[in-house]
Parts: C-alpha cells; structure tokens; sequence
C-alpha cells in the first residue's frame, strides 16, 4: 500500500462502457483502442484489458516497447506499433507478433531485416501523410513504397495488410481539410488495391472522427482519448453528450491547514496574497506530478479548479514542484488528511480534466498524460476484465 499523499484513481468499468459506446457511434465498424502513454496516464496493461473487455478488437500503441509490454503482459488481441526509429527492437516485435507501420522505406527495410532473422512474416500497415505533414510516407513516394513493400510480401517477407493515416483538425469536424485529406487518404487506398495490396483494414478515424464523421471510418476507427472517457471535441458536445465517462480521477490529502492572517503572500513570488484572515490549505502534488504550472493563480483568479468539502476552490498562488495551496476561507472547517479531488467525472460537481484544461490553456489530453509516474494508479471496477485476452486466428 503507497503511502504517497495521492491518487490517480482509474476506474475500468468506465473504460469498458466507453469503447462499448465508442462501438455503437461507430455503426459496427471494428474498434482499435489506443493505449499509447501508459493508457493516456490510466496504465498500459489495465486500460488495454478493459478495453478488450469492452468489445475492442485492436489495441493500438505508439511505441514498440508499448506493443511488447503487452504481449508481456499475456495480452494476445492484434496490436499496431506505428512509431519507431531506426534501431527499435523490430526481431523482437515481429516474433511477437506485433504489426507494425511502415512509413518511409528505411523503416520497410528493418522489418523485412527482421522478418527474415526470425522466420515470421512481418504484418506491415503503410503510414501515408495525406495533410498532417508529419509521420508517413508522402502521396508522391508511396507507389515506390508500395511497389517495395509488395516484392517483399511477394517472398514471404511481409503481408501488407493495412493502409492508415492521420487528420489535422478532426476536432473542428467541418474544416476543410478533414474533406481535403480523405480524398487523399482515398486516392492512396485506391492506388494501393491497383498496385495489388490486398487491404485488411483501412484506417483514418481517431477519436474525434469517430463520434462526428461517419464517412471516413472505413474498416476501423482507432480512439484514443474518447477511451478514458474524455472529450476530442468539446465545443461540440461534453463526454455525457457522447455516452462517455472520464476513467480518472485525482485527489490528494491536505498535508497541513493553518489560519494567516491577512496580506500573507502565498507560494513564490507572492502572486496571491490572501484578502483577509483565513485558512490555508496545503495540498501535497505539484508540477512534478503532473500539475500544471500554468495553471497557477493569482491576485485576480483562481488557477486550477479543485474540490474540498463539496465546495469549488481554485489554486491560490504558484503551483510548485511538489505541492499547491489553497485559500480555504476564514470559517473552513477541513483538517489535514482530508481529501481534496482536483479532477474526476464531475458527476459529483468535481472539477474536470476539460475544466483543467480551460484554466491551463491546453487539451485535456495533457492534463491526464502528464499526471507523474510517481503518482499511484489506483485501480477500481476490474472484475469484468479478464487476464488475456486471445487474438482472432486470422490475425496471427
């Protein structure tokens, strides 16, 4: 049992009723979930066992070191690794079965390296960059790529079994460019069947296209925020408008609380003094755990939201490396070991990831990914998540 002063607790039966959501927004296409960043903060292998559980039929990671510590795990569902440097442990992820992006033809020529150290035939999915103009092989290279890629399926080497890319501004589903790139994204689907490449699966819906663009779902849709139950676009609708639940939630026990007087300077530099005499309360996790510092307060406002004894308070002050502070107020009756929650559901008025991404000038996809390693993962609503979960025969 961690006796460090917070928590990030997960709950998994959020997870799983967010990708059974997820599914139904789909209309039946298969879902990959994203699991990249550690479950984007919520833990590798708990998140990827409750998506499955969910009805999940992929798993999707950023990284091959991600892809392997699922295997490791005993998790033998179909994963795609699709970032990755030269010197990345391919032998060891196509041995395990690992499907892998192809993007440029130095990276189709390590798998094929590996493919024949190992004897297995590498399952490839060319990465093209249709807009993003970031990873993936350019429209103009990918008929060479692809001739490339298919020589080698042509010996044994690999199957190329997937096409897939990636939108610019999913989260403003009307902008041009969402159109602009499923041509693209179309066009190259297209010159691949010519070229002989028989697709498995075509991807290009993240989590935003998901829930908002039903014509560029093709054969998966690949969620990764929507998962933990967050929203990819709240200008559109917030995660309940969706079906969706936020799977963390992060609190924190009051370290200390004392009575100033008034025109105390709190935290460094002084950017709160407080108005009166009041109670300070000390909350224990800071910018080393995941907080951000730009969601410091000041004399003017309060900096990030947090909730304590069912009332809404904000940071007053710096947020330091370690710990933040809150004006209480002159009648505050908390103690030290109560518990403060600085983000959750909001089922229950608790501040939200969203809401500490408004006062921090980011994506709520930052306020979860940040919270620090050393912050325990506290895991609830598991019972319905099973161990491993076996792959279907024709993916292996």
């Amino acid at each position: 049992m961690s006796s460090y002063p917070a928590r990030a607790v997960v709950d998994l039966a959020a997870i799983r009723s967010n990708v059974a959501a997820l599914r139904e927004h789909a209309g039946g296409v298969p879902v990959m979930a994203v699991v990249k960043a550690d479950g984007y903060g919520h833990g590798l292998v708990p998140s990827a066992r409750a998506a499955l559980a969910g009805g999940a039929t992929w798993l999707g990671v950023a990284q091959v070191d991600e892809a392997l510590a699922l295997r490791t795990a005993g998790i033998t569902a179909p994963v795609l690794a699709w970032l990755y440097g030269p010197g990345a442990p391919l032998e060891a992820a196509v041995a395990a079965r690992v499907d892998l992006s192809v993007a440029a033809p130095w990276a189709l020529d390590g798998v094929v390296v590996a493919a024949r150290a190992t004897g297995v035939t590498a399952r490839v999915h060319v990465k093209v960059d249709t807009g993003l103009g970031r990873n993936g092989v350019p429209p103009a290279e990918l008929a060479d790529l692809l001739d490339a890629a298919l020589r080698a399926q042509a010996e044994g080497a690999v199957a190329v079994v997937g096409l897939f890319s990636h939108l610019a501004f999913a989260d403003a589903p009307d902008h041009p460019t969402v159109r602009g790139q499923a041509a693209v994204f179309a066009d190259a689907v297209a010159l691949a069947e010519r070229a002989g490449a028989r697709l498995e699966v075509r991807h290009l819906a993240n989590s935003a296209a998901t829930l908002t663009d039903a014509s560029v779902r093709y054969d998966l849709v690949r969620p990764g925020l929507a998962v933990y139950g967050l929203s990819p676009v709240p200008q559109v609708g917030d995660p309940a408008s969706f079906g969706l639940t936020p799977a963390m939630r992060l609190e924190a026990d009051l370290a200390l609380v004392k009575r100033v007087p008034a025109g105390q300077g709190v935290s460094y530099a002084h950017a709160y003094t407080t108005p009166r005499e009041t109670m300070l309360g000390l909350v224990p996790i800071g910018y080393a755990d995941g907080v951000p510092r730009h969601a410091s307060g000041t004399q003017d406002r309060w900096g990030g939201p947090v909730q304590v004894g069912g009332r809404r308070l904000g940071v007053a002050g710096r947020v330091c490396m370690d710990q933040v502070v809150l004006d209480l107020g002159p009648d505050a009756a908390e103690q030290a070991g109560d518990t403060v929650v600085l983000f959750g559901s909001g089922a229950d008025g608790e501040p939200t990831a969203e809401d500490w991404a408004q006062v921090a000038g980011t994506i709520s996809y930052e306020i979860v990914t940040r919270v620090g390693a050393r912050v325990p993962r506290v895991v609830v609503g598991d019972e319905a998540v099973a161990p491993t979960v076996e792959a279907d025969e024709d993916l292996q």
